[in-house]
């Protein structure tokens, strides 16, 4: 079924909307790569990376935020968080959920936690595109941020996907962070997959078509896509979003195209 990666979602939305976002914000509140087996957030053994998918370092994504929510996020700013607009219910104060950075391990003594204080969801979301909102922070956390793309020169190649949701379909929270990559899908892939359920122009797709194997999954939801730009620094151009189940052959997932969004981003977040 077409999901999107966060709890909650779906009693707000009509059939048509929940059929088609039932993944990547997952029903019991994680997400993560599918192609990849880790350990449940109740256990101690270290994961074992399967096809696709391996735990990644301290420090690699050190702009990676993982929400109490069940979703994941990037650091757009120190104090505000880039996430997916199907997270949160929609805009305003907020204090309810907790930001934590910093870590690879959720368990580490050496995890941030910030709580929020502002929300603001994409103007004029429905639950079909548009999928971006922003959390503002009680305070800033000191680890780097990631810059978005502002053009669609980097919206082809191989992107990575890091989050903390489940490792396989129907899966749940992880205990640590997992990375994979993923080639890009062009839009006429895209919709041979998906039909008119996908907007070409506010979402952008990646996987391996063919064979699957290596997704993002449920609570991986609102956690960025990126990659590296001309001179090697991290350029985020995709936002965890939505697909059908996780890792499926004929399925890519489907994500929010930054670049289309870039100044409304900007725009927003300079007024939270």
């Amino acid at each position: 079924m077409h999901a999107p990666k966060k709890p909650g979602l779906l009693a707000r939305l009509s059939p048509r909307r929940t059929t088609r976002i039932l993944r990547r914000a997952l029903a019991t509140g994680a997400v993560v790569l599918a192609a990849a087996s880790l350990q449940p957030l109740t256990a101690h053994a270290a994961p074992q990376p399967v096809v696709g998918g391996t735990r990644a370092a301290q420090g690699e994504f050190p702009f990676m935020v993982r929400l109490s929510m069940g979703c994941g996020g990037a650091l757009y700013a120190k104090d505000i968080v880039l996430t997916a607009a199907h997270c949160v219910d929609g805009s305003g104060t907020d204090t309810s959920i907790t930001a934590t950075a910093g870590v690879v391990d959720l368990r580490s003594s050496s995890a941030i936690k910030v709580r929020s204080t502002k929300v603001l969801q994409a103007p004029g979301y429905d639950g079909k595109g548009r999928d971006w909102a922003l959390i503002k922070l009680a305070r800033p956390i000191d680890r780097p941020t990631l810059e978005i793309a502002a053009t669609t020169a980097y919206n082809h190649g191989d992107f990575t996907i890091a989050g903390w949701g489940a490792a396989r379909e129907g899966g749940g929270q992880q205990r640590y962070l997992l990375k994979a990559t993923v080639p890009f899908v062009d839009d006429a892939t895209c919709e041979d997959a998906y039909g008119d359920d996908l907007v070409p122009g506010e979402e952008i797709c990646a996987g391996f078509v063919e064979r699957g194997g290596v997704d993002t999954c449920q609570g991986d939801s609102g956690g960025p896509m990126f990659r590296k730009d001309d001179t090697g620094a991290y350029l985020q151009v995709g936002i965890v979003s939505w697909g059908e189940g996780c890792a499926r052959a004929g399925y890519p997932g489907v994500y929010t195209e930054v670049s289309t969004f870039a100044a409304d981003i900007a725009r927003a977040a300079s007024g939270l």
